[in-house]
């Protein structure tokens, strides 16, 4: 079925025409959108839809920025080709958004969803994360996080008062270890576009990760059990490829409004994931890094529970008492939403600050 333009209808208008005409029964519309926490006055943009917008005020917010000096795997590589955060979250677009235009779904909530799912991240990756969740009485979780700070913490605490399809989809993509395609439904995205950006992150990380480790020589190629290259090929742009034609193919294929993969290719990448928790995740020089990152983490948390939060003036750090704070649930919460946005270097800078000596220039 093809478009036609409407003759006297705005631009607004013949975009939703042109979505109930070209996207698939099981595409999530912007018109059948739930809407937003709050009702915006003048929210009917004549250029872009509700998920549109949704997707450039992720992209233009601070936070976003910040995750080019977030951690991926490696933290603080010396390398210039390493994944940080903000190319992880740029590849996991790029696969939901292929994925997404082969099965006619909405491709802007797509990318709203993939662009804004891992702006709650801590500092230092995954060590940043654990430590959070060990020292914050009500424990920390980077998805729960970057509801947080798309809902309250960006654009000076008035939040970026996103969709409620964009807040779901960012708050289920979450997968842990857990089975990829999990049995009980409340599990996933309300979404099937929430669903493919779920998926398009196994699908990035295993991929990007493996290959990061090829570049650090943690892994070599010939290392990758064969059974597991047999399905899914030699090479990473290969690797990639069969991963998402296997599962547009197998969910066309289905037609019944869910995803879908091969039983071979769903072992292949359980598998992979597998072998990289136990070869790379857990490999003693990024463990060794791992522990430095959380003592890091801890003196930070424990310094500023004790001094309260301040400022860089200068080269003078200033800060405020104990004294000051609310109540000591407060203090956890401002001290938690502090150091989770803090970039791998502005941590690393801000504790050379407070624990470091630093040399004195005696004059005779």
């Amino acid at each position: 079925m093809s478009y036609t333009p409407v003759v006297g209808k705005s631009i607004r208008q013949q975009l939703e025409k042109r979505e109930e005409e070209i996207l698939s029964p099981y595409a999530t519309l912007n018109k059948n959108s739930r809407g937003r926490m709050l009702v915006e006055k003048g929210d009917t943009c004549d250029i872009r839809m509700p998920f549109a917008r949704d997707r450039d005020r992720i992209t233009h917010s601070k936070t976003f920025r910040r995750l080019k000096h977030k951690t991926q795997v490696f933290l603080a590589p010396a390398g210039d080709h390493y994944r940080t955060r903000l190319t992880h979250v740029l590849e996991v677009s790029q696969i939901a958004r292929t994925i997404s235009s082969a099965l006619c779904l909405n491709a802007s909530l797509t990318e709203a969803i993939a662009l804004g799912h891992d702006l709650g991240h801590t500092p230092f990756g995954h060590a940043g994360e654990a430590t959070l969740n060990e020292l914050h009485p009500s424990g920390f979780r980077h998805y729960v996080h970057s509801l947080r700070v798309v809902d309250f913490l960006e654009n000076k605490g008035k939040g970026l008062n996103l969709t409620f399809e964009v807040r779901n989809g960012i708050i289920k993509h979450s997968k842990g270890r857990n089975d990829i395609f999990p049995e009980d439904d409340s599990e996933l995205p309300v979404t099937l576009e929430g669903q493919v950006v779920r998926v398009a992150d196994i699908v990035a990380y295993v991929n990007h990760d493996m290959d990061d480790a090829l570049r650090a020589g943690i892994l070599k190629e010939n290392d990758l059990p064969a059974d597991i290259c047999a399905v899914i090929g030699e090479r990473h742009s290969k690797r990639t490829g069969a991963m998402v034609r296997d599962l547009i193919v197998e969910t066309l294929g289905a037609r019944d409004g869910r995803l879908h993969v091969s039983k071979k290719m769903l072992k292949a990448i359980t598998d992979l994931r597998m072998f990289l928790y136990e070869n790379v995740y857990r490999y003693y020089r990024v463990h060794n890094e791992f522990e430095k990152a959380q003592r890091i983490i801890r003196d930070l948390y424990s310094y500023f529970m004790e001094n309260g939060l301040g400022y860089f003036d200068g080269n003078a750090w200033k800060s405020r008492g104990q004294d000051a704070w609310d109540s000591e649930q407060v203090a956890h919460r401002q001290v938690c939403d502090f150091i989770a946005g803090m970039t791998d270097r502005y941590a690393l800078r801000i504790y050379e600050q407070i624990f470091l000596p630093k040399p004195w220039s005696i004059r005779i």
